[in-house]
């Protein structure tokens, strides 16, 4: 009987070993958006962190994915006395602790989410008001179980396709089978003109010419005629 009650003894507190043990990976930081859709704009992420530390939690620092940059994220709603901080990798929200065992809770708006991405995880780091750190810094791999501590991931349904980019170019037209008038230029009045006036030119000099003939052989003539008449007979 002594031995059974040992047992039960024994088993009772190695159960209440475990808990304890899986007690702090219980908790988690967690993250929900408005819009699932990747490339998504103007979307709204909620962050839920849980108290594990009864001293209460002080700050949330958030580390961004590749592909949202710290300037596109803006605080939409902290807790009372928090302040919104963004830094070189994403920002920070803290301030005075909460109360011991109020959870965390804050909004920020995301410009745009990446396009093709459809897993978003969000590195935190939780820390308390007596200086312990939680880190939910674990990257959950699809189809692989959940890490001890896992950072906060949000899935998203992939984004619409691209659409075919389309050519401003007018379409080339029909072809015809008729073909396509030859223009010929006119040819100027001043060119057609030439070959008659050459014409005219080679058919008024040869008149010219018979012409001053005419008038060397009508001046020979003359002159034979002129030196009969005053030559003297000659002497018998």
């Amino acid at each position: 009987m002594r031995t059974r009650t040992r047992l039960t003894t024994i088993g009772v507190l190695a159960g209440l070993g475990v808990l304890t043990a899986a007690g702090p990976a219980a908790a988690h930081v967690e993250v929900s958006a408005d819009k699932t859709r990747a490339g998504a704009a103007n979307v709204t992420l909620t962050f839920h962190g849980e108290a594990e530390n009864p001293s209460g939690i002080r700050s949330e620092r958030v580390v961004l994915p590749e592909g949202i940059a710290p300037a596109d994220v803006t605080a939409v709603k902290v807790p009372s006395g928090w302040t919104f901080t963004p830094n070189a990798d994403g920002f920070v929200v803290g301030g005075k602790a909460l109360p011991s065992g109020r959870d965390a809770e804050w909004k920020v708006k995301v410009r745009k989410l990446p396009d093709g991405e459809t897993r978003l995880s969000f590195k935190t780091l939780e820390t308390y008001a007596d200086g312990e750190i939680s880190r939910w810094i674990e990257i959950q791999e699809k189809g692989e179980d959940e890490p001890e501590h896992p950072a906060p991931l949000i899935t998203l349904k992939p984004g619409p396709a691209a659409a075919p980019a389309t050519s401003s170019a007018a379409p080339a037209p029909a072809s015809s089978s008729v073909p396509s008038p030859v223009v010929t230029s006119p040819v100027p009045a001043t060119i057609q003109a030439e070959p008659a006036a050459e014409a005219d030119e080679g058919s008024s000099t040869w008149w010219i010419w018979v012409v001053v003939a005419l008038v060397v052989v009508a001046g020979g003539v003359g002159f034979l005629l002129s030196r009969r008449r005053t030559t003297p007979p000659p002497a018998e």
